[in-house]
């Protein structure tokens, strides 16, 4: 099983950069113009738009633009995973979760045959055993998933939740968020220790393909595809059900049941998240079903 979490969650990511890394690498080329995927429910008052991020991205790549543009203008409300909370708060949250006060040190809840990768891993991004050992493995598991990319260029500050939402505030729109910063972390807490453990070494296990699947990920996105999204995500999920019900499931049933009932005023939102909630068989789209609502592709 392979989980890459640095696509998961919003939270952590905004977080992480206040870790000592190194230096990020030049990054390469990107793609000039990409066009993701966006979709619309609509009823005669009311209009929702679903458009599916990619949490951290290299500069350059333009797609905040065409359709997408489009309809946020169009939108009087921002709709996020995650409205990212003050540096006091994400301290204090932080604190309390990601950290175990006392116990047995993270390097001896791991199998043996993983310590010496991990340990390297975590010393190589500037971070001192006493700190990655008292994290608990869910917050790990995040931290070296992050490790890479950021090396490769890839930033929170070049991704769609830090561009839409400088642009709401620059046009006055109303930010919401369908999740908080304490509960983003709070989904990952409530995963069990030995489900925590195996995410971790899942994690270690992709460290060496990183690059060459984050790349993948990218390209499916900027293309509007999202069965290669799905390919890249969802699929690695299947071989963890627990982790799986509280990453996706979950969460996709309760944003499909947030738009059903926006859908019972007048409007028009903007609601962007991740876009492996958006891809596959367990989608937000799908879960709209329920409520006999239909998301349609905007074709641009």
């Amino acid at each position: 099983m392979t989980i890459p979490l640095a696509r998961w969650l919003a939270a952590p990511l905004a977080l992480l950069l206040a870790l000592p890394l190194p230096a990020c690498a030049q990054p390469k080329a990107a793609t000039p113009d990409a066009d993701p995927a966006l979709w619309v429910v609509k009823d005669k008052d009311t209009t929702v738009y679903l458009f599916g991020t990619i949490h951290v991205l290299r500069p350059g790549l333009s797609w905040f633009d065409e359709a997408v543009k489009k309809a946020f203008d169009a939108s009087q409300t921002l709709v996020l995973e995650m409205v990212e909370p003050d540096a006091q708060t994400q301290q204090r949250v932080v604190t309390g979760k990601a950290f175990a006060p006392a116990g047995t040190p993270l390097t001896e809840q791991i199998s043996p045959n993983y310590r010496p990768a991990f340990e390297k891993a975590m010393t190589d991004g500037g971070l001192p055993p006493a700190a990655y050992n008292r994290m608990r493995p869910w917050f790990a598991a995040i931290t070296l998933s992050l490790l890479p990319v950021q090396k490769l260029g890839y930033d929170p500050a070049n991704g769609p939740e830090k561009v839409l939402t400088d642009a709401a505030r620059k046009t006055g729109k109303p930010i919401v968020g369908l999740e908080t910063f304490e509960g983003q972390l709070g989904i990952f807490d409530r995963i069990s220790q030995p489900a925590q453990v195996k995410l971790l070494e899942s994690t270690l296990d992709e460290l060496p393909t990183a690059d060459a699947t984050f790349r993948k990920l990218v390209d499916a996105w900027a293309a509007g595809n999202p069965d290669g999204v799905a390919s890249e995500m969802n699929e690695s999920l299947k071989d963890s059900p627990e982790v799986a019900k509280a990453l996706l499931i979950d969460r996709n049933k309760k944003w499909a049941a947030w738009i059903a009932e926006r859908m019972k005023r007048p409007g028009t939102v903007f609601v962007a998240v991740g876009a492996g909630h958006l891809a596959g068989s367990q989608s937000v789209q799908q879960q709209l079903g329920a409520y006999r609502l239909k998301a349609v592709r905007v074709r641009y």
